[in-house]
């Protein structure tokens, strides 16, 4: 009963970091791109520098610490789901957690010291939406994994 809990709190935990994503990838950047490149500029540099606080950060590292824990407690138990839902932590680790870590946040860096706003944004857009498509679809993928290890 406790492992089936930990089950759906990673699904739930994925699907919200996806849906987070996807919110980029679907409207935030082209609603973005609407504006004048400084206020874009500013306004994703004020994104960022709200992402961090723990309404987010708890679902950005729970989405890889719990699917990864209850993942290797589900093989050690021999739970047939187990397998999957590690492999769900596995993606997410990779496409979603190493992304944004080694491409995603030196983008965010560089935009925030940018002296001219409206010139770096137009050099970040393009690469930072094509990296957030990335990590949705990791994202996407690894909560399907999740949801047929709790099934």
């Amino acid at each position: 009963m406790v492992w089936t809990i930990f089950a759906v709190a990673s699904v739930v935990l994925l699907g919200l970091s996806a849906g987070v994503f996807f919110g980029f990838s679907s409207f935030v950047m082209s609603g973005l791109a609407r504006a004048s490149d400084e206020a874009a500029g500013e306004a994703m540099n004020g994104i960022n520098e709200t992402a961090p606080l723990p309404a987010f950060m708890s679902i950005f590292f729970g989405a890889l610490l719990v699917p990864g824990v209850t993942g290797i407690w589900g093989l050690v138990d021999e739970r047939a789901g187990g397998g999957w839902i590690l492999a769900a932590a596995a993606v997410y680790l990779v496409g979603t957690f190493g992304v944004t870590m080694a491409l995603n946040v030196p983008l965010n860096n560089r935009l925030l010291a940018a002296h001219d706003k409206a010139a770096e944004w137009r050099a970040y857009r393009q690469p930072w939406t094509s990296w957030n498509h990335v990590r949705t679809l990791a994202g996407v993928v690894a909560t399907a994994l999740a949801a047929v290890g709790l099934l």
